[in-house]
């Protein structure tokens, strides 16, 4: 499941949705917004995204995780709209009959919707200036 969200993202409710006896792995990752990049600092970062575009290849993601590394459940929540410093962006969580493929999963899964979920940065920094940044993998 590929979502995207307005809201803060309520990680105890997303766990509780793929947890199960099945697996023997649970494995997440938290994207919070930092507050410096490129050697400037930022205070907050606006999130824009082609919301149906963006949960369809999303959910086509998940797919193909869920195929290629065999496992049990997979949910990827990101945000958008205006973050500041230290708010959680992105919150992924994989469940699997083993470890490996929890983690591997994981890491696929936050790869390929930063390289090809159309989601866009625009990062606010302490000196009144803005910019779009691109995904760094």
């Amino acid at each position: 499941m590929f979502t995207l969200t307005s809201e803060n993202i309520n990680v105890e409710s997303l766990k509780k949705t793929i947890t199960n006896p099945q697996s023997g792995a649970f494995v997440s990752f938290e994207g919070w917004v930092r507050n410096h990049n490129n050697e400037k600092n930022v205070i907050e970062l606006h999130y824009e995204a082609h919301e149906k575009l963006a949960c369809q290849l999303g959910t086509q993601i998940m797919l193909s995780a869920q195929q290629k590394y065999s496992i049990n459940q997979a949910i990827c929540c990101h945000r958008i709209g205006a973050l500041k410093v230290g708010e959680m962006a992105i919150w992924i969580g994989v469940s699997a009959d083993h470890r490996q493929a929890a983690f591997l999963a994981c890491e696929y899964i936050l790869n390929e919707t930063k390289a090809n979920v159309p989601i866009w940065k625009n990062e606010h920094y302490t000196d009144g200036n803005s910019g779009w940044v691109e995904a760094n993998i």
